[in-house]
């Protein structure tokens, strides 16, 4: 089947723009770009976490699945009542949890503090992320793969700064330094309010305007479902390896090559700078030469080298995870817009469960991977995930429905 050109298509549902807007991109790319560096942060100090509160492989996994599981309960409810009643100052609403809960990991002294923490960051992220892409959506003039890697760019931009400020301000210093970053919340915060106002006056523009029918073809609903089941299955074998190098990789360095902390992070901040230019790539190429092919060379394509990566060495396993980093992260926004694409008028609740549901298999894998490590070995952990990336092969079961740009 030959992919059917989207040139010619109407603005997203619900919004008046008819050209992208490139100035509320970049916004909502910074917004996202602060908010992903302080969530970072807390992924950045699990070594210092551990050594402060003496915890087990466990309990670190428990951080991450809290805050990964407020997250992702939470979006696609956010996103479904959102597409039925907009809510453009939600954007700043969100963020202030994300404030509260970085000022309280900063003082916590407990370990139920530092969940209560993550939990609250989770919160922030549950809203900020389905409005978020809509607002890139709108703005995005029939760009959408574009647009959604622009808005993600950010985002893992944001999270490989984490672990160099990390190794730069707080590891030196303590954990109390991270309350210096809820500066950057606040910037998000101020960010956000002028977005929010463009997305109100669009959404009162669009309300004057005459329903459009939703852009996209008409699929049988078991085609759908089917193909929702497919992408969701390519979510967790992306998500459940990447937080195998997000929550353990620092670990991992240390345990089998004698690193110091600051050289693990830094190695971390590599990796971390690699998914964001994957994250850049991706959605264009999906733009011009169709989603589907987007991911199945990023998913199964990675495969030869996450296969390779438990038996290299320091050098060879830093280049190998910026390769790693570089090609998986092409895959999420050709995703995320094939699924939006799938189900048109729906961008807020498709958006949560695609975030929803990555950020849930990231909580649950560090969980398991855990679990894993402190039963077995770390090194275990990454020749098990090693195949993972196999199942990228269940992408040819997807049908041709994808849209190209030219």
């Amino acid at each position: 089947m030959t992919d059917r050109s989207e040139a010619a298509l109407p603005p997203a549902r619900g919004s008046a723009v008819k050209g992208t807007v490139f100035s509320i991109l970049g916004a909502i790319s910074v917004s996202h770009l602060l908010n992903d560096m302080i969530q970072s942060l807390i992924l950045a100090i699990y070594p210092i976490l551990r050594a402060d509160f003496n915890l087990s492989f466990v309990q670190i996994g428990m951080i991450t699945l809290t805050y990964q599981l407020t997250a992702s309960l939470l979006q696609p409810l956010i996103g479904y009542y959102t597409d039925k009643h907009p809510q453009p100052y939600s954007l700043p609403v969100g963020m202030g949890f994300t404030l509260s809960g970085l000022l309280l990991l900063s003082v916590a002294n407990t370990f139920p503090f530092v969940l209560l923490a993550a939990a609250l960051v989770g919160t922030g992220s549950s809203v900020f992320h389905p409005e978020s892409s809509r607002v890139a959506r709108m703005a995005s003039g029939g760009r959408h793969g574009l647009a959604q890697s622009l808005f993600q760019v950010g985002g893992n931009f944001g999270s490989s700064l984490g672990p160099l400020l990390a190794a730069l301000v707080i590891a030196p210093y303590g954990k109390g330094n991270v309350a210096w970053f809820s500066l950057a919340a606040l910037l998000a915060i101020v960010v956000l309010l002028q977005v929010s106002k463009w997305y109100q006056q669009q959404h009162r523009v669009a309300q004057s305007m005459p329903k459009a029918p939703p852009a996209g073809l008409p699929l049988p609903k078991r085609t759908v479902v089917f193909s929702l089941g497919i992408l969701l299955i390519l979510i967790f074998s992306k998500y459940f390896y990447l937080t195998s190098i997000s929550s353990y990789y620092t670990f991992y360095l240390m345990q089998k090559f004698g690193v110091s902390i600051q050289n693990a992070q830094l190695h971390l901040f590599a990796f971390l700078f690699a998914v964001a230019a994957g994250t850049l790539i991706g959605g264009p190429l999906g733009d011009k030469f169709g989603r589907k092919y987007v991911i199945w060379g990023s998913i199964l394509g990675v495969a030869p080298f996450t296969l390779v990566l438990p038996y290299a060495s320091l050098y060879w396993t830093g280049i190998l995870t910026v390769i790693i980093g570089l090609i998986l992260a092409s895959a999420f926004s050709a995703i995320l817009v094939y699924a939006q694409d799938l189900i048109p008028g729906k961008v807020g609740m498709v958006s949560g469960l695609f975030f929803g549901f990555a950020f849930g298999m990231g909580g649950l894998g560090a969980a398991v991977l855990g679990y894993v490590a402190d039963l077995t070995s770390i090194e275990l952990v990454y020749q098990i995930c090693a195949f993972l990336p196999l199942i990228g092969i269940i992408t040819a079961l997807l049908p041709n429905v994808n849209h190209k740009v030219h």
